[in-house]
């Protein structure tokens, strides 16, 4: 199982992962250059992932508890800037790294056919709709893991949006998520790309509100789950991303970087 934090399409995630994933299993190869994405560099596999919340519908275990209250936001549209200072640096959660992420700035352009799943394809792009006045993107590690198999590496992208527009992306999302369970097609300049199934799962309860799902993306025959969970603070949207290249279980969001970073936000 690999959990790879790649922003942008599913399918060069999927590329860059299983290369990289190779390149792993070969001489444990680490991120690449001072921006780069970490989790972009690394497949990050996991063999026995826990769930970051199983299907709402199944029997399964049930998200992790709620963490601590925080005062209400500001709500305030932040700056560049400002997100970036809002991010998770190193050092502030346990042994994870953060790096900014290579190439963040080439957000792809894959549209779904289907109008109603044109959220999710939104967000696999890396560009949440609508679109955010100024986006932040960051790869977070788990160092102490490195050199494993079942290094956890999460992708996390802060965008900052005008008053209600935060709202939206969630609210669209959230009904993207039940429109599309039997799943949707995409195309872009790639070529096209088939995601054959769409559940939500149970969320942790962070920020005003979040919703978590899982995308399953069928890749050369594979199917490659892809999990997201989008928390919103105010005006501003964390999406946290994770994804599974080797087997087919539901990879898991760390939820002490959910907390943490859902904190950092005003």
């Amino acid at each position: 199982m690999v959990r790879n934090g790649v922003p942008m399409n599913a399918r060069r995630a999927v590329m860059v992962a299983t290369a990289a994933a190779l390149c792993l299993a070969a001489v444990a190869c680490g991120p690449s250059g001072d921006d780069a994405s970490g989790g972009k560099g690394k497949g990050d596999p996991a063999t026995h992932p826990s769930r970051t919340g199983t299907p709402s519908a199944s029997g399964s275990p049930s998200a992790p508890p709620s963490p601590s209250p925080l005062p209400a936001s500001t709500g305030r549209v932040l700056t560049a800037a400002e997100l970036a200072e809002a991010a998770l640096t190193t050092g502030e959660v346990g042994d994870y790294e953060v790096t900014p992420m290579q190439g963040a700035e080439e957000t792809d352009s894959e549209k779904s056919e289907d109008l109603a799943c044109r959220p999710l394809a939104a967000v696999i792009n890396g560009a949440p709709e609508p679109a955010a006045t100024a986006t932040v993107f960051r790869t977070v590690m788990d160092k102490s893991e490195e050199g494993r198999d079942d290094q956890t590496v999460v992708t996390e992208i802060l965008g900052s949006h005008p008053k209600g527009a935060a709202q939206q992306v969630l609210r669209d999302v959230r009904d993207a998520v039940q429109a599309c369970a039997g799943g949707f097609r995409a195309a872009s300049a790639d070529g096209p790309s088939t995601y054959s199934k769409v559940e939500q799962l149970d969320a942790l309860k962070v920020g005003d509100e979040s919703i978590a799902y899982q995308v399953t993306g069928n890749i050369e025959g594979d199917k490659v789950p892809l999990v997201f969970q989008l928390v919103r603070r105010g005006s501003t949207v964390v999406t946290f991303y994770t994804a599974d290249f080797l087997d087919e279980a539901t990879p898991e969001l760390p939820p002490e970087l959910l907390i943490a970073q859902t904190a950092k936000l005003p």
